[in-house]
């Protein structure tokens, strides 16, 4: 979740897919990808709804992060107002998305940090009042994608092989994951 322009559909395209698009259109409503990635001896299963960040589609959001298991918030580190417009973000969450929701938040576009607006310190002071990971990324470079979404994978707990029955062989979505729990 994030305003419209800060790069929330290319960090998608870039960890789902591998691909950035330099003229890629906006999003409406919402969008979804799925992908599945190895964490210690499980397999996470992301189940990814890329919202729209303009400011009509504003009240959909809601719908999408609840019963989430993890939120990406992305910020543009080129772009002051992106990054209070996060802490909204962040403070909607916390009122109407689950209770124990993993937050991650996501400064990117950092190869123009040249023209950075955004210090690292302020997102990472920030992260750290809310409990939320954080990560500087470049959808366009391909930097930190994998990292910020690993990270998430490290903060979903890990799975009882007796709670399943499954005898230590590996499951593909989280008891607490179900189909319904999606990363915004």
């Amino acid at each position: 979740v994030a305003d419209t322009g800060v790069g929330k559909s290319s960090i998608v395209c870039r960890f789902v897919q591998d691909h950035f698009d330099h003229n890629i259109s906006p999003t409406i409503g919402a969008s979804f990808m799925t992908k599945t990635v190895p964490c210690g001896n499980e397999l996470h299963k992301f189940l990814i709804w890329d919202t729209a960040g303009q400011e009509r589609f504003h009240s959909l959001a809601p719908m999408y992060y609840r019963g989430s298991a993890a939120a990406v918030i992305v910020y543009d580190i080129t772009k002051q107002d992106s990054f209070y417009t996060l802490k909204k973000w962040v403070k909607e969450l916390k009122e109407h998305g689950p209770e124990n929701i993993v937050m991650a938040i996501a400064g990117n576009k950092c190869d123009l940090s040249d023209i950075r607006e955004v210090p690292l310190k302020d997102a990472k002071e920030y992260a750290e009042s809310i409990g939320a990971i954080v990560v500087e990324t470049s959808a366009k470079n391909a930097i930190n994608i994998e990292e910020l979404f690993q990270g998430i994978s490290r903060q979903i707990p890990p799975l009882d092989p007796h709670e399943n029955g499954n005898n230590g062989t590996i499951k593909v979505e989280k008891p607490t994951m179900q189909a319904s729990r999606r990363c915004c």
